[in-house]
């Protein structure tokens, strides 16, 4: 029986992926990719010569049946995003729906994700959390800091480094500025960085500072 496998991959350090997922990637028929060049230099970095196509946010609508179809075939697929792992603020939901309306099996190997080490180094409780992802820019953003604003336990979003400083002002806004928040960036690579304070502390220093890399929030709860 043919099987989609979802496959995180490194989110930095290029060490931080399994051994069964790079014989996975080497074995399957095979790989949807985010971005073909992104995940180019993976595959060439552990000799993986499974040919790639793109899957992405802006084409999975349309290629969902061919998929279906391969895999309807025998073949079996691997899904890969860009960094992370797949469906998690990244392409790869409307897939694995699909391949479960199509009792296609599937499979998701454990691997990398930016918001646990995020999470773990903020030193706010882990416990419980809430990973609201990415916060709409426009509509709906209002309601949804609303609500996170009443949630109990810590809450977990992305942010980009040009749009962070604005954002931390508007949690402000909604949270108070003596609620705890860290920041986690470039996590796994050269530059890795969290910083933590109250909302006051952060806003005083992302003023001084630019930041660079795509950034993990941790907010404690109310």
């Amino acid at each position: 029986m043919s099987k989609l496998y979802v496959v995180p991959t490194p989110i930095g350090n290029l060490e931080d992926i399994t051994f069964r997922a790079i014989n996975v990637l080497k074995e399957v028929h095979l790989i949807l990719a985010e971005d073909t060049r992104t995940s180019s230099k993976l595959l060439k970095h552990y000799s993986i010569v499974t040919p790639l196509i793109s899957h992405h946010i802006h084409n999975e609508h349309k290629t969902i049946d061919q998929i279906i179809q391969r895999l309807k075939t025998g073949q079996n697929l691997a899904l890969i995003s860009d960094a992370g792992t797949p469906a998690i603020s990244d392409p790869g939901f409307l897939l694995v729906r699909a391949c479960v309306e199509n009792d296609i099996e599937i499979e998701c190997l454990p691997g990398a994700t930016a918001l646990i080490p995020a999470l773990v180094n903020s030193g706010l409780p882990n416990d419980k959390f809430h990973f609201e992802g990415f916060l709409p820019h426009k509509k709906g953003r209002h309601s949804r800091l609303l609500k996170l604003a009443e949630m109990e336990h810590s809450i977990v979003l992305y942010e980009s480094p040009h749009r962070i400083l604005k954002a931390v002002k508007q949690f402000a806004e909604y949270f108070g500025l003596e609620r705890k928040i860290s920041l986690s960036r470039e996590i796994s690579k050269l530059h890795e960085e969290t910083i933590r304070g109250n909302i006051k502390e952060l806003i005083n220093i992302l003023e001084n500072r630019t930041l660079k890399g795509e950034i993990v929030v941790v907010i404690e709860g109310k």
